[in-house]
């Protein structure tokens, strides 16, 4: 068992894979750094530990879906549809392509199986039950998005992987063979082709960190993703800090059909590693969403806040600010299309949560440093 769990520590890979590294423009004295490098208040993260919220996990089973693998044999009517299943874990239907992204499935978030943030409730989906996977795309290295034993499983299903510099050295040490790996820098794109159809997937700036064990902070790249079909659009965040580049992102992929935005664990003592609730609404307007669905909530307790707290907040500030929200129970899948007349803002799918004590943005607000909040104008006709 703990040979499984160093397993899971990953590989610093060979030396050409490191070379490709180092000429990375975000690539700094040995490791990558983000162009606003990250503030957090070690005495703030400790005075938050005595402060938790009394409500971190839920206190009965959840509503979940349990996804029925027949429904992919038809293809959604607009051409996309999405099933969150939980956290970051979602499977995108866009224009005759299948995308998985950070595919953490396992029990535990951890690399070992017996310590570690637990999950609420099973895949509402088993690999072995999805459907054929064009591209599994993982956004960085953390054990909550790259999972050693869901790697493994995808791959013995032939799946390519579309991952950051660095991460295909875990790959490939997991038994990944090199033809199916993607490793990319940050605006670089990669093209699927199939049956005459095209998916361009482009990699995206995001502002957090990496690492899997104490000495390998920050040696392997993070990042977001366009996913950019015939006539639909998403974006994927990742785990990011809000950062001025996210207009740059709208500007040259957007408009998107939807984008799925980090809404939970954070914290005021790290501002810039999660983006909170309130600047994840900000985050889907400077990119140039129409629909958003949060996501990195409901699966695990990683922070202090009352895990329905993200989702909390994220429905007022969308109400405010006239985004559509749609918030699936975990394994439900759904088409934003099918959200595209509501005007007014705010949750557009039933809520499903319990009402339980959270804290508002007044009360415990997120706010990134180093942010340039200038006005960007959308651009059209891409």
């Amino acid at each position: 068992m703990i040979a499984i769990g160093w397993k899971s520590f990953g590989s610093r890979g060979d030396a050409a894979r490191r070379e490709k590294m180092r000429h990375s423009p975000e690539w700094q004295a040995g490791h990558f750094e983000n162009p606003q490098p990250l503030t957090n208040s070690f005495i703030q993260v400790i005075g938050a530990m005595f402060r938790a919220s009394r409500f971190t996990a839920p206190a009965t089973p959840l509503p979940v879906v349990a996804t029925d693998p027949q429904s992919f044999n038809l293809a959604p009517h607009s051409g996309l549809r999405v099933t969150w299943f939980g956290h970051s874990a979602t499977l995108v239907e866009i224009d005759g392509f299948r995308v998985l992204t950070d595919p953490a499935l396992s029990e535990r978030a951890s690399p070992f199986s017996f310590v570690g943030p637990k999950r609420w409730y099973p895949p509402p989906l088993p690999i072995a039950q999805m459907p054929a996977i064009d591209a599994v795309v993982i956004s960085h290295d953390h054990y909550d998005h790259m999972d050693m034993h869901s790697i493994i499983a995808l791959n013995a299903r032939g799946v390519t992987f579309v991952v950051p510099l660095g991460l295909g050295a875990n790959l490939s040490y997991w038994g990944v063979p090199e033809n199916r790996i993607v490793e990319l820098d940050w605006w670089q794109e990669k093209q699927f082709e199939n049956g005459g159809k095209k998916l361009r997937i482009a990699m995206t700036p995001a502002r957090h960190i990496s690492g899997r064990y104490m000495f390998d902070n920050k040696k392997k790249l993070w990042a977001g993703y366009a996913l950019i079909g015939a006539k639909n659009r998403v974006y994927f965040s990742g785990d990011t800090g809000l950062f001025s580049a996210m207009k740059d992102i709208g500007n040259k992929y957007g408009p998107f059909n939807l984008t799925m935005i980090e809404v939970g664990q954070y914290n005021q003592a790290w501002p810039d590693w999660h983006i909170g609730p309130e600047q994840a609404v900000k985050a889907h307007r400077w990119v140039q969403g129409r629909a958003m669905l949060p996501i990195h909530w409901g699966l695990f307790v990683l922070a202090m806040h009352s895990w329905t707290e993200p989702v909390e907040r994220a429905a007022r500030e969308a109400a405010q600010r006239g985004v559509p929200l749609i918030t699936p129970r975990p394994g439900e899948s759904f088409e934003p299309i099918d959200f595209a007349r509501e005007r007014h803002g705010g949750l557009v799918s039933a809520k499903w949560w319990p009402t339980i004590e959270w804290q508002t943005a007044a009360e415990h607000s997120i706010v990134s440093t180093q942010v340039d909040e200038t006005i960007v104008t959308p651009q059209s006709g891409k």
